[in-house]
């Protein structure tokens, strides 16, 4: 049977009338910029991932920015982050204004390797940006304890684990600040761009509001120059319909992880995902390691079973960063992994007997 990578509109059938009912009030009440909608979604986001602020901006990109741009980041200074990831988590530190230093993984989790992160510090480093990649935690005790040691401010990249957590405790909520997107496809996602950053101090989610406001509170009230930013009504109100469903939706995920585990754990050359002690993952992605992984995606996707690889080149050797000039054994963890792993259909409402067909195609590869 054909298995899609995710389905979209399937999750939205399943909650139709709500999704619906939230479009028309936005519509009704001419809530398109900013207004009641978005307020309630602030709100609510802060409560469920147990912050006080929920900053709302237009993606997760712009979060990453609106909190460095809040944390004084200027030019001369240095950010740490990982090797492997999306390329908004290192450019937003260049666009900030500072030098991106990029670090291996730990290569288990595919999450930033702390004993990289320690090496890498030098006079220049203001701040370290993990990013709890695929669904996972990083290391927070560790990443903390370093960040203290040496003075230095932490943001976490969150864009991947909504209702994740370390030790019991929600990420975002380790560092400074955390940034979220609501891409259409996240476990979290609106229908359309959408983003946010979280945080329990006062001053910082003032100064990131203003920032993302063209610099003020007030309309024509402009205290400092910010850029344009904003969550649209829209998919406030669609995020709003969304969010009660998050935790069940995050338990479905879990379970099916459960099954490929299971179903794919002793079939020869898969390494599934390993789950590091004290961390609760949310399986955004459901990633696998293979020799040959060029191969088995051929095979499976002409069998119907959609995949994707995510991320295919590490950070530090695409063409944006040649000027830094990095060697693969600089990252061996990252540069190994980047022809070795693939993402597997993972979505709330994927059903056993899909799963069933992924894993006997990956048995019979």
């Amino acid at each position: 049977m054909p298995v899609p990578f995710a389905d979209l509109q399937l999750q939205y059938q399943t909650i139709k009338s709500e999704i619906d009912g939230a479009i028309a009030s936005v519509i009704r009440d001419n809530a398109f910029i900013r207004g009641s909608y978005v307020d309630a979604f602030e709100r609510e986001f802060a409560a469920a991932v147990d912050v006080k602020h929920c900053v709302s901006c237009a993606n997760g990109t712009d979060a990453l920015y609106l909190a460095m741009a809040a944390l004084k980041v200027k030019p001369g200074d240095e950010v740490i982050t990982t090797a492997h990831s999306w390329i908004s988590t290192s450019a937003m530190i260049t666009h900030a204004g500072a030098t991106v230093v990029f670090c291996d993984t730990d290569g288990a989790t595919f999450t930033i390797d702390p004993a990289a992160i320690e090496a890498a510090i030098t006079p220049r480093t203001v701040g370290i940006i993990p990013v709890h990649l695929y669904g996972q935690p990083a290391d927070m005790d560790a990443i903390m304890a370093i960040a203290r040691k040496h003075k230095l401010w932490v943001i976490e990249d969150c864009a991947q684990a909504h209702l994740a957590r370390y030790k019991g405790q929600q990420v975002g909520t380790f560092g400074a600040a955390a940034t979220y997107s609501f891409y259409p496809g996240k476990n979290l996602g609106a229908m359309g761009d959408a983003g946010a950053v979280v945080t329990s101090n006062d001053a910082l989610a003032e100064h990131m509001t203003m920032l993302a406001r063209h610099g003020g509170l007030v309309k024509h009230q402009h205290h400092i120059e910010g850029i344009n930013s904003r969550l649209d009504g829209m998919q406030a109100a669609i995020l709003s319909a969304k969010l009660p469903h998050l935790a069940q939706w995050t338990k479905a995920r879990q379970d099916a992880a459960k099954i490929y585990d299971a179903g794919l754990n002793q079939i020869e050359d898969v390494v599934v995902p390993e789950v590091a002690p004290d961390r609760t993952h949310v399986y955004h992605l459901y990633t696998i390691r293979h020799p040959r992984r060029d191969a088995l995606v051929a095979h499976l996707n002409a069998n119907g079973v959609q995949t994707a690889i995510n991320y295919p080149t590490g950070l530090p050797f695409l063409a944006a960063y040649a000027r830094f000039g990095h060697r693969p054994e600089q990252f061996p963890n990252a540069f190994g992994d980047q022809g070795r792993i693939l993402s597997l259909p993972m979505f709330a409402e994927i059903s056993r007997e899909q799963q069933d067909e992924v894993i006997d195609l990956v048995r019979r590869f």
